[in-house]
């Protein structure tokens, strides 16, 4: 989540380049669970108890640069991690073993993987999603292998990719508050060109998504999170609004008085669910803790179930749960790299165990039951115990993070004057200008 075209800040391009949040992933079957902080991905293996060492036989370079975004398959067969070094990585879980790297042009901001498992979808940050064929000799497939486009968002910074659960449905969100639901080609490296529909309604910036389906009737729905501080229900097949949760409001991190508040103190800044709706979390920034909602279906309304604060010193920064749905998975933490603290490459984990159905109770784990326990811990966190001092620098590690992605995600607004001033200082103009200027002289000799 960076910069977008035509122009990045300076300011934004530093911040993103200094301050990343941590990460969490959980395996659809809960077989694993990873953790991306900085560059550093760190697996554990539930089932086997232990925590894995990756293994890069792609030929590829290891990331080098923060990672933005993690996802796994719908089977959990694949995992791919993507970031600022312009790399996507693709995982064989069974072995860990990385199977593919394939290099962008740009940085890139999300990541997401076709239910069939043929195909690696990724956004740059200047707004185009590209695929790549993990099919050896796939007839479609680009000789090079390389990445090909397969839509676009115009020059906006595209913050969540989310396949719908039949996989016939790609979800994408930006910056500039539109969420575009396009049909998934049955020839994809040919391009995507069949829009389903657009979900508008946001006020801010779209920060994720989340695909939820009845099981009774078969029929899905799609969640946003945004910077307006709500979480949104969509009939994404016709763009329809059904729903709107006023997470911070209900949060108690905005008041009654909406207009004197910066509302952008308050935004989601993270949402999963389980797959069946029994499980909606999401993360409001200036909360120590994480929100619980349910999905009436029949209703077609999302109900607040309730709100779990798990400490003062614990900010959220990523979410993560099975297809279970039965246990939450948070990770606090940030990586820094212009700092030297130790606490800028541990991260801190918190577990809540979901009670009854539709998240009817929560508790929340202590560290010596979490499913892997101290084993977990330390292969996760950087080491098994936080300290106090060091928690409390982690905790505003997150805060700092969670202030840049959404100072990033904010689009500025500028005076006439002020847009006039960077146009001309735009290089492309500057080249354009000085090409201009040697023809002028090629004529004059």
């Amino acid at each position: 989540m960076a910069e977008a075209a035509g122009g990045p800040e300076e300011g934004e391009h530093s911040q993103e380049a200094e301050v990343s949040p941590a990460l969490i992933a959980v395996h659809p079957l809960e077989k694993s669970v990873v953790v991306a902080i900085g560059s550093e991905l760190r697996v554990f293996d539930l089932e086997g108890d232990k925590a894995i060492s990756l293994l890069d036989n792609s030929g590829g370079p290891p990331h080098s640069g923060d990672v933005k975004a993690v996802a796994f398959g719908a089977e959990g067969n694949l995992f791919a991690s993507a970031g600022n070094d312009k790399l996507v990585k693709v995982w064989a879980t069974d072995s860990w073993s990385c199977i593919r790297s394939v290099c962008s042009e740009k940085r890139l901001s999300a990541v997401a993987i076709s239910h069939d498992g043929h195909f690696v979808l990724f956004a740059d940050k200047f707004g185009v999603i590209w695929i790549f064929s993990l099919d050896v000799g796939d007839d479609n497939a680009s000789a090079e292998e390389k990445a090909v486009p397969l839509l676009g968002h115009y020059c906006s910074i595209i913050t969540s990719l989310k396949f719908s659960p039949d996989g016939q449905f790609i979800a994408s969100a930006d910056r500039d508050f539109k969420i575009r639901v396009t049909v998934f080609p049955k020839r994809p490296l040919k391009g995507a060109h069949e829009i389903q529909s657009f979900c508008l309604g946001h006020t801010d910036f779209v920060s994720c998504l989340a695909f939820i389906c009845a099981q009774d009737s078969g029929q899905a729905f799609l969640l946003s999170g945004s910077g307006d501080s709500t979480v949104c229900l969509w009939n994404f097949l016709t763009g329809c609004l059904l729903d709107t949760c006023e997470v911070g409001l209900k949060a108690g991190v905005l008041g009654p008085d909406r207009e004197e508040q910066n509302q952008n103190t308050a935004a989601v800044t993270d949402l999963c669910a389980a797959p069946d709706g029994s499980l909606i979390a999401a993360i409001v920034q200036g909360l120590h803790g994480v929100v619980l909602m349910r999905c009436n279906f029949p209703g077609k309304s999302l109900n607040l179930a309730r709100v779990v604060v798990v400490g003062n010193a614990f900010v959220p920064t990523s979410l993560g749960t099975s297809s279970a749905g039965e246990r939450l998975w948070m990770a606090m933490g940030a990586s820094d790299r212009s700092s030297r603290s130790p606490a800028a490459a541990l991260t801190r984990l918190r577990v809540v165990e979901v009670l009854g159905a539709a998240a009817a109770g929560a508790r929340v784990l202590e560290d010596g039951e979490v499913p892997g326990g101290r084993r977990l811990l330390g292969g996760l966190q950087g080491r098994p115990e936080v300290a106090g001092e060091e928690e409390e620098l982690l905790a505003a590690a997150a805060e700092v993070a969670a202030a840049a992605v959404r100072d990033l995600l904010v689009k500025r607004q500028y005076s006439v004057e002020n847009r006039e001033l960077r146009k001309r200082s735009r290089n492309d103009r500057k080249q354009k200008q000085e090409q201009q200027h040697q023809r002028g002289r090629d004529l004059h000799c």
